[in-house]
């Protein structure tokens, strides 16, 4: 069996800093998903995750302390793919993929629509070329494990006030009929197939007390094709573990 952690860090330094490395090691999984790194291979500390028995791979955004994703793994990959192939997204760093035999895990940095419309039209024409892309990769890759932050909260229970919030980027209308078409498209939400409970969030504003309010959004996942839902032993959501607004959320998995 093995633990698969997804994580929006919020910056890997400052993660770091806040005893990312130490809870790592305690926490002990088998591979961790790891998103918006803010930093270049060459400011990153992979030193400190190869002493704790990780291999370290990093897709960084060209501009410096933005985006980036990467992957840690105590089991080294088969092969290891930076990006899409698509020069806009692969500028921001926001997609890499390990393969281990048959089966592919993903580290996944969907865009933000919140700075404006601008970024918004991006977001869109993402969640289209992405979908696309896995598509294509799924019949050659069928088992996938796509980890990540999706910045979208799938279902009403995945939002505090949902009532309100459907005006805003990453609850609109739009976002959770692209969501619905990606599952219907063969993917497992594999925390929802444990949990069907609300109030079980991943990401908390920094303002208004929100996380000790619990006021909180579901927005990052680990979706799991259906070649390989059988697979799929158990997920749950760390939400005691603070080193970012992000918290981490685990699938487990028999491969």
């Amino acid at each position: 069996m093995k633990k698969i952690i997804s994580y929006n860090v919020n910056g890997i330094r400052a993660a770091l800093k806040k005893g990312f490395a130490e809870w790592l090691k305690e926490e002990n999984p088998d591979i961790v998903c790891i998103q918006e790194t803010k930093a270049q291979p060459e400011q990153i500390d992979s030193e400190s995750f190869k002493s704790l028995g990780y291999n370290a791979y990093w897709f960084s955004a060209q501009k410096k302390g933005y985006s980036g994703t990467g992957i840690l793994t105590k089991e080294q990959p088969d092969h290891v793919e930076y990006g899409m192939g698509i020069e806009k997204y692969d500028s921001e760093g926001r997609f890499i993929r390990a393969d281990f035999g048959d089966v592919s895990v993903i580290s996944v940095y969907h865009p933000s629509g919140s700075s404006g419309d601008m970024r918004q039209a991006f977001k869109m024409q993402w969640l289209t070329d992405f979908q696309n892309y896995i598509k294509e990769l799924r019949k050659t890759r069928p088992n996938l494990i796509i980890s990540g932050d999706y910045n979208i909260c799938r279902l009403w229970i995945d939002i505090h006030n949902p009532e309100k919030q459907q005006k805003t980027s990453g609850f609109l209308p739009e976002e959770r009929e692209w969501f619905q078409s990606f599952v219907d498209d063969g993917f497992i939400d594999s925390f929802r197939k444990f949990d069907e409970k609300p109030h079980n969030y991943s990401w908390w504003s920094y303002r208004a007390n929100a996380r000790n309010n619990n006021k909180g959004w579901r927005i990052d996942y680990h979706m799991i094709s259906k070649e390989f839902e059988g697979n799929i032993i158990g997920a749950s959501i760390l939400a005691d573990v603070k080193h970012s607004d992000h918290c981490p959320v685990v699938v487990e998995a028999d491969f």
